[in-house]
Parts: C-alpha cells; structure tokens; sequence
C-alpha cells in the first residue's frame, strides 16, 4: 500500500462518519499549505437510505465535493472500490452488514477501521470470514472511537493498540485520518470500552450539569445566551488550568473561600451525590459495551 492518492470509503456515514469525514476535509484540504501531500485524495461514503445520502451530499463544502462520492445502499460496492473502510454503521448491524457476499472479498488484504464501540476487532473478523467460505487474504482491523468533536477538530479519539502484524504504513494512515480531527489515544484492548464511555459517551452526559447551571442562571434573571456564553469561556478557563497539572480537588479549594459562595454550592452538590453519579455513569456504561451483542 503506498502512502499517497488511497480512497477511504465510509461503510454508515451518519453522524460520526460524516462528522470524520467533514473534519477531514475541512483540515486537509482547506487552503492546504503542507509540505508533504496527504495520504489520502478521494473519499466514499453510503448511507442507508437516499434521504441520508443527499442530506450528506448538502452537508459538503462545494470546494469538497469533487473528492466525496456519496451513494446509498452500496455497502459491497464501496469496500471494493476503496483502499482504506471506515465502519461508521451501528455497532448491532455488523453482522448483516459484514456477513453479507462479496464482503470478505471485498475487504481482502485491506485496512478496515471499526467506529463500533463494544464490538472487538476479532469478533469483527469472524462475522467477516464467516459471511464466505475461500481462502482469501485477511483485512487487517483496527478499532478507533472518535468523539463528537470530531467536526470542530477537536476529538480525542481511542485507537485499541493493534497488533504488530499492522504494517507501519496502515498505521500511519490511522494516526493521519484521526490527527485531522483532533487527539489520538492508545489503549489495549481491555481498556477500550472505558475508554470509549471516557472520550465518548460520558461527554453527553457532561451536558446535564451544563443545562442545570443554565436553568439556574436564567432563574436568577440572566438571559440562557448570555449565561451559555459565561459557561463557555469559563469551560475553556477550567480546561487550562486542568491542563497545566492542577488536580480538580485542588482546583476546587483554592476558589472555595470562608464563607463562601463557592463551598455553599460545592456542599449542595456533595449532598446530591452527584460525584458517584457520574462515576456510575461511567461504569454502567462500559457494563452495557461489554455485554454479548446479538
């Protein structure tokens, strides 16, 4: 495989695919100023329906589209035509999906990047070599879960550490796809479904307290825009100082003063519980990605 001109085709291009797909773009190959010239040039997508297909299809830049062909119901018909299979389908269709004919050769000797949290790349492997029987070559899988900052190019993606029968220049390729986006991140393979509700899941649920301070805020006579602009800036605040190596517990008390307005809602919260929530969020989740997928 070399590293240059590969067409990647998004088997399910909703809305984590097409979130990859429009970051990529919009990194790459906007006013593109970089030295070396990108692994990638074309891209492949279907959708399950005609009505997704052309909702994506109007989602690309027009100074994208000539390198984004967007069809539906192809999902053969893409894995033959690409270099490089992104599966951005949901995790419980792998088995129609990949056991389907023509896939094993379709996806013979191929990189294959898996999006589907709770599946294992092994088991992948099997629907795949199960779907028909031949001596072909191998894909070779890899499991990479991006989060819902992937369109603004800031996700932290989890990449489960592959095995060293991945050649380096596939490797390469999943690092630079993922880089377009923001962060990668290795984990083996008992960690990615923690890994998985970290960068992923338990992002929405990050959302939650953010709708309460709004709903306090405008109880209290702030309009919810402005209130929804302090919260922001106060996010990216938090964030920097996180980033500098301040622990939260400590980031905590040295804004709670005496007295203060700060312990008085730290104290309402720790009443509530609303830590080990959190945590059971968490687990409860990567629970639920381990259990056996019909």
């Amino acid at each position: 495989m070399a590293l240059s001109n590969q067409t990647v085709g998004f088997v399910g291009c909703g809305n984590m695919g097409g979130a990859v797909l429009k970051g990529v773009l919009d990194s790459a190959f906007t006013n593109n100023n970089a030295e070396k010239p990108p692994p990638i040039s074309n891209f492949i997508a279907t959708t399950r329906s005609e009505a997704s297909a052309e909702k994506l299809r109007a989602s690309i830049p027009a100074e994208h589209q000539s390198r984004v062909k967007v069809v539906h119901g192809q999902s053969v018909e893409v894995m033959r035509d690409a270099d490089v299979v992104i599966l951005g389908f949901k995790p419980f269709m792998a088995q129609d999906i990949l056991s389907g004919p023509g896939v094993r050769g379709a996806l013979a000797g191929k990189l294959v990047i898996s999006m589907l949290g709770g599946q294992p790349p092994e088991n992948l492997a099997d629907i795949i070599r199960s779907g028909t029987p031949g001596d072909v070559a191998e894909p070779f899988l890899v499991k990479a879960i991006p989060n819902m900052g992937a369109p603004f190019r800031q996700s932290m993606t989890m990449i489960e550490t592959p095995n060293e029968s991945l050649p380096a220049l596939m490797l390469e390729i999943v690092e630079w796809i993922f880089n377009q986006v923001g962060k990668i991140w290795y984990l083996p393979r008992e960690l990615t479904d923690v890994g998985s509700m970290l960068t992923g899941a338990s992002l929405a649920a990050m959302t939650i307290p953010i709708e309460g301070l709004l709903d306090g805020a405008v109880a209290e006579g702030i309009k919810r825009p402005e209130a929804m602009q302090m919260i922001l800036q106060g996010l990216k605040g938090l964030t920097a100082a996180l980033e500098s190596g301040i622990h939260p517990a400590v980031l905590r008390e040295s804004i709670s003063s005496p007295r203060g307005c700060t312990i008085q809602g730290l104290l309402t919260l720790e009443r509530a519980g609303t830590r080990s929530d959190f945590a059971d969020a968490l687990i409860n989740g990567t629970r639920h990605f381990q259990q056996p997928k019909k």
